[in-house]
């Protein structure tokens, strides 16, 4: 399901996973494998307490906003990394009402989801794709992932329930510790695993919202990165009212929906 997209992404597309990257003083801190065990860590119960903190703070939600940047590598010709930058702002209303306007290395795009339908729009090109949609968010991302190939690496943590979107399969889960260096806030910091990948998450300490993922995908040998980043929390401060369909896009010649054949971003 799309709900898991952490393991979808991580297994399928290389711009959706990153390596993780720990302060050397937090490490020591807490190491990854326990000395001389040779197994990997358990799931600890600290971690998966501050998980379901975060995910009932995001479920909870009437509403949320926030604006996400994305860091992401691909191979150029020559075997060089080269990375790559999205930003999106973010706004949606429980149950049925997502907007998602995306700006970057790349050309524009917004979507639209407004409980009837879900609509893709290139400015660029003034072209939109429509297509129906059921009368949740869940539903609808899934449906615009299986029909359009279409989803955001954000996705996990906007879904009704976050807990269970993030720790499906879960193999292993720890505390790393804290972090004052992100979103200038306090950050419980949170590695997770399972067998397709890797993740670490900075998770504010006082209000539970994610603020930094890093994913890398386990089974691969180049790893691929991606960073997730958010900022401009707002809990709660988006009206029901405010429009989730596009003036524009209803105006704009209608283009075909079908999944990507190849690899790619798939993200809009």
């Amino acid at each position: 399901m799309i709900r898991n997209s952490i393991v979808a992404i991580a297994a399928a597309v290389a711009s959706l996973v990153a390596e993780t990257a720990i302060a050397p003083a937090l490490a020591a801190e807490t190491p990854p494998v326990a000395a001389g065990a040779g197994k990997a860590t358990p799931i600890e119960p600290g971690a998966l307490a501050i998980l379901k903190e975060m995910s009932a703070r995001l479920a909870g939600a009437k509403s949320l906003s926030f604006h996400v940047r994305r860091a992401f590598d691909e191979l150029a010709r020559d075997g060089q990394p080269l990375f790559y930058m999205v930003g999106s702002d973010v706004a949606l209303v429980r149950p049925n009402r997502l907007k998602v306007i995306t700006q970057g290395d790349g050309p524009p795009a917004e979507f639209f989801y407004d409980g009837q339908e879900v609509t893709f729009f290139l400015p660029q090109k003034n072209l939109a794709a429509v297509i129906a949609a059921p009368p949740n968010i869940d539903d609808a991302l899934e449906a615009a992932y299986a029909k359009a190939g279409v989803y955001f690496p954000f996705v996990d943590f906007i879904v009704s329930d976050p807990y269970a979107a993030i720790t499906t399969r879960l193999a292993s889960a720890f505390v790393v510790g804290q972090s004052k260096q992100v979103d200038t806030t306090t950050t419980d910091i949170v590695a997770i695993a399972n067998p397709d990948f890797q993740a670490q998450l900075w998770i504010g300490a006082e209000d539970h919202l994610p603020r930094l993922v890093w994913i890398n995908p386990a089974p691969t040998q180049d790893k691929p990165r991606n960073m997730v980043e958010f900022t401009n929390w707002k809990v709660n401060g988006v009206s029901a009212s405010e429009p989730f369909r596009s003036a524009a896009a209803t105006k704009a010649p209608r283009m075909g929906v079908a999944r990507p054949s190849g690899e790619g971003d798939g993200s809009p």
